[in-house]
């Protein structure tokens, strides 16, 4: 749990949506995690986390990820360990991308959709992507390590038009 002087020391990303209809090919959205170097903050991603991976150090996870939306409540979960992150990293912008499978799919074709960012049982920030209907993929938080060391949350809801692969290399510039 964070307090004013210590930062975000762990934070928690959900998301959730509902299945497509019957007969309709499934909407599988995905949580992605861009991790950058203090010599380069606004470059290519260090390395990135998204579907069924982790990074490198363990310090970020996908715990769940879900390629249907079935379930209740927030089916993919990502958890970021921020305060265990190396002190090489000075960035973390976390993303949500629509997979383009079965044809182009924005937003607002989904049902349904929310983020949820958390630390420990607080809400950071939520959204619905109503701002970003027709966007296909978009960015929803940021958090930055402060002069101190310490971790500060920014809530960053950006949409692109783009497919999933060239918006991990767009979504922190």
């Amino acid at each position: 749990m964070s307090t004013l002087n210590k930062g975000i020391e762990k934070a928690e990303v959900t998301l959730k949506w509902d299945p497509s209809p019957i007969g309709t090919p499934d909407n599988d959205l995905d949580i992605v995690a861009a991790t950058y170097t203090a010599d380069a903050p606004h470059g290519d991603p260090a390395y990135l986390v998204h579907f069924d991976s982790r990074s490198p150090d363990g310090t970020i996870t996908l715990n769940r990820d879900s390629r249907t939306g079935q379930g209740f409540g927030f089916d993919e979960i990502m958890t970021l360990e921020l305060d265990r992150l190396a002190d090489t990293y000075s960035r973390v912008v976390i993303g949500v991308a629509i997979q383009q499978g079965e044809g182009r799919k924005v937003f607002g074709d989904i049902e349904n959709t929310a983020v949820r960012i958390r630390e420990g049982y607080t809400d950071l920030a939520q959204s619905d992507f109503a701002e970003v209907a027709g966007a296909t993929a978009a960015t929803v938080a940021e958090f930055t390590r402060d002069e101190t060391g310490n971790w500060r949350f920014r809530a960053a809801l950006r949409g692109f038009d783009t497919d999933p692969e060239a918006f991990a290399g767009l979504m922190g510039r």
